[in-house]
């Protein structure tokens, strides 16, 4: 993909494993999300629920790009409606479900499911600067940003047996 492709965004972040969710910090939104990679594709369809607030959809395209630093590639992001939501939802695709809690400058993932005891904390940036320049308080364990294993569309496909022994690698251990 082009550089200056003019609907896509440079997508720059860096994930950390978290063993447990961190205590006494200031949490200044929670959000269910369900995802839905679709399958054969680039393509995540996500719909975002926060209390008192209306349910948002997105789809998104995710076309990675090798780089070094914070820089993960390219992202565009389309809004769209409950019916066109349920209709892009037709085609095969991997579910992921997490719960994401605001405590800046971080999104803190706890996942559900097959994914249960996997906690990432996920910072996004405007520059490579910023990225550089990130402190990194004492909740996170490892950083895990170059580890396509934890991204979100491989999280989908995992197994649990999977998950299990890449937390180990890092020194987590998860139950069955």
């Amino acid at each position: 993909m082009p550089t200056g492709h003019k609907y896509a965004r440079i997508e720059r972040e860096r994930r950390f494993l978290v063993r447990r969710f961190p205590e006494r910090q200031l949490i200044l939104g929670v959000r269910r999300i369900m995802d839905r990679y679709i399958e054969g594709t680039n393509l995540r369809l996500r719909e975002q629920n926060e209390e008192g607030q209306p349910t948002v959809f997105k789809l998104t395209q995710k076309i990675p790009s090798v780089s070094s630093g914070a820089q993960q590639g390219f992202v565009t992001t389309m809004y769209l409606d409950r019916d066109t939501h349920r209709l892009l939802s037709q085609p095969p695709g991997h579910m992921l479900s997490k719960v994401r809690y605001s405590v800046p400058p971080f999104g803190i993932d706890v996942f559900e499911g097959a994914l249960v005891g996997l906690i990432l904390a996920e910072a996004e940036f405007d520059s490579a600067f910023a990225a550089d320049a990130l402190t990194i308080p004492d909740f996170p364990m490892r950083e895990v940003s170059h580890d396509d294993r934890f991204t979100g569309g491989r999280l989908a496909r995992a197994a649990r047996g999977e998950l299990r022994t890449w937390l180990s690698e890092y020194g987590i251990e998860i139950g069955d």
